[in-house]
């Protein structure tokens, strides 16, 4: 499994030492830092290392940019020219800095790759150039602004460039928080918080999704009902017994459709019992799992193994009683062939895409798959008997 890859964009002179504790860091959570003065990146002999530098920005999952003193190197155009800047003039309130192409460091052009890629950004901006930074934006259209030498910035001329980018990454509609630093411990504990963080949702808003899922199932499962339901009250007696058969029975055919039976003759227009139709499943044994969580989401419930017997076997994939199927298909098997086949029509018009399957087919020996899953699972004795359904 390849690991988080986590690009380190910054000034390497005067950051050197928080950036080798960075990359300390970033290794101790099993992460991959990618920094050019670790010779990470892949300089492409045929083009210039600025280049190559914003090239591996795309091959990342997030950027930590550090904003410090000084402003760096000016990128050069070949690089400058692999960055879609007008894509970037809605990204922010504040575009001063893309307005200004010839004056892009190095490394805020890895950034601004980033943020065209979509790729997640970290920012992290010195407290003494953070204070600097108020007194700019406080003072920034008055005519003695670009004489002025603010303490935190170490070449004069480079203030307003460093400021402005400031301004670009605080004023983005989306990803644009800014966080300012002391010393590196202030880094480290931030990064912390917000990639635990940011993991912990992720688990959230899954979790919140499979409930949805289940909450638009049912009421699928409600609106069909009360579909049918309409039907049985309308109609000759043929077109209701149709219609009542078509409430009763929908369960079923979603389960045997999860067979992939090629010819339904068997269950449309023969009548056979329930064990004669596991029979013809190849299925020899019903066992029924109490209390086995199902990781898909689930939750604890009651899960059936069909197996068949090559000792392969089919999975039930939602809540239901293996029992109340055998009933109903001894209630379908009664019904006159003619009546069956328009029920089993009536389902497949109602569905309008494919529903979840009821079963799924494990091409693996049940006993192998338990202990390779690591479940513990209490099977009912009495179910070695395909007819002798719990």
């Amino acid at each position: 499994m390849a690991n988080l890859r986590v690009f380190i964009s910054s000034t390497c002179y005067d950051l050197s030492v928080v950036r080798g504790q960075l990359r300390n860091f970033i290794e101790s959570i099993g992460y991959e830092p990618v920094m050019s003065d670790y010779n990470d990146v892949v300089y492409d002999p045929r083009a210039h290392t600025h280049t190559s530098c914003i090239d591996e920005v795309s091959s990342c999952d997030v950027v930590v940019v550090i904003i410090g003193s000084r402003f760096g190197g000016k990128v050069v155009p070949q690089a400058l020219a692999s960055v879609d800047i007008d894509s970037l003039m809605t990204a922010s309130k504040s575009i001063e800095t893309l307005k200004h192409q010839e004056s892009i460091s190095i490394t805020q052009l890895e950034v601004l790759k980033a943020i065209e890629k979509s790729i997640p950004v970290f920012a992290f901006v010195d407290d003494r150039v953070s204070q600097n930074h108020l007194d700019y934006e406080k003072n920034k259209n008055k005519p003695f602004i670009d004489s002025f030498e603010f303490s935190s910035i170490e070449k004069p001329e480079t203030a307003k460039f460093i400021f402005e980018f400031i301004n670009f990454l605080r004023h983005r509609s989306i990803n644009n928080s800014v966080t300012n630093y002391a010393k590196y411990q202030d880094i480290e504990d931030a990064l912390r918080k917000q990639w635990s963080g940011l993991f912990q949702r992720l688990l959230s808003e899954q979790r919140n999704k499979q409930v949805e899922l289940r909450r638009i199932d049912a009421l699928t499962e409600q609106f069909e009902d009360l579909r049918a339901a309409i039907l049985t009250t309308i109609g000759s007696k043929n077109e209701r017994e149709v219609a009542r058969g078509v409430v009763r029975f929908r369960r079923l055919f979603d389960f045997l459709r999860g067979f992939d039976i090629p010819d339904y003759a068997f269950v449309l227009t023969e009548t056979h019992s329930w064990a004669e139709f596991l029979k013809h499943l190849d299925v020899v044994e019903v066992r029924e799992a109490e209390g086995l969580r199902d990781v898909r989401a689930y939750g604890p419930r009651p899960m059936h193994f069909l197996v068949k017997g090559d000792g392969t076997f089919y999975e039930t994939r939602f809540p239901l009683r293996v029992a109340d199927l055998s009933m109903d298909w001894d209630a379908l098997t009664r019904l006159e062939s003619e009546v069956r086949a328009i029920i089993f029509d009536a389902l497949n018009e109602m569905r309008a895409s494919p529903s979840n399957r009821y079963v799924r087919y494990v091409p693996q020996q049940l006993e192998e798959y338990l202990i390779k899953h690591g479940q513990e699972l209490r099977f009912s004795n009495d179910e070695a008997d395909p007819t002798a359904v719990v």
